[in-house]
This record gives structure tokens, sequence and C-alpha cells, in this order.
């Protein structure tokens, strides 16, 4: 027979692992359209969310790389894009000095990879761009929205 303590602790296990299982995950893809497949996602205040960014390109990658960046509700896109840009293929197109307009960001991807990135959505409801920083992919409109909106 289990001990009390042995009980509790392999009953904390099952449940951290149940919570770990209910995390939203969502598929991506940068198209060479320079666009993302999915331009909206929805998700509550303080959801766990898993974003998995696919580039099924052929193109090679200093033509056709994508990222998933996803900004605070009050950054100005545009201008993170333009230093993007000016930030350069070394630092993955993502501009250090920035770093507090990034929720989250996955690397550069390349045809025929993917890259995870998991981050806790914001618990302010509202509109958060995510854009893709590879240079003229985001004026072009590869850009999104994660919506934050309560049940």
């Amino acid at each position: 027979m289990l001990s009390k303590s042995l009980r509790l602790m392999l009953f904390t296990a099952m449940a951290l692992a149940a919570v770990a299982v209910q995390a939203k995950t969502i598929e991506i893809e940068g198209l060479d359209s320079l666009k993302f497949d999915t331009e909206t996602i929805t998700v509550k205040p303080g959801e766990e969310v898993t974003i998995k960014l696919v580039n099924n390109t052929e193109l090679p990658a200093n033509a056709m790389s994508h990222n998933w960046v996803l900004l605070v509700a009050a950054a100005d896109a545009e201008a993170y894009d333009q230093a993007a840009t000016q930030a350069g293929a070394d630092n993955d197109y993502m501009p250090a000095d920035m770093d507090d307009q990034v929720i989250a960001a996955t690397g550069m991807v390349a045809g025929g990879e993917s890259e995870t990135v998991t981050f806790t959505a914001p618990e302010e409801p509202g509109d958060y761009e995510y854009i893709c920083t590879f240079p003229g992919h985001f004026a072009a409109g590869m850009k999104g929205v994660l919506k934050v909106e309560k049940s």
C-alpha cells in the first residue's frame, strides 16, 4: 500500500501533467506569398500558448526565411520591423535594443524547417500584433493578430 505522502506526490504529478496537456498549440505556416496561413489567433488571458512556425518553401534561406514575433500591445510594428532590418541577418533580424517590445518570438526558419515557442498570453485583453521581420515580409503583409479575449 502506498504511503500518504507518496500518493500525494503521485496525484500532484498527474495533475501537473494534465495541466500541461491543456496548453493551446497552433501551427502556422509561413508562405512564399509573404503571408502567414493563420492571421488571427484567439486565446484567453494567461493561457499557455505554443506556436509552431513551419516553412515549407523550396527557396534558399537567404531568399525566403520566416520568423514569428509577437509584439506588446503598445508596440509600433512598423518601427520594430525597420529596426529589425537594420539589426541584420547575424541577429536574426531582431533588434536587441527593442526586446521590451517582444512577448515571444521564434528564430528564423528556413525551408523545410520549423521552430516552436511557448509563452503565456498577456493578462490584458486586447489585440497583439505578430509579424515576420525578414526584410520586406512585414511590408508585404506578413502579419497577424493574437486576440486575447475573456471567455
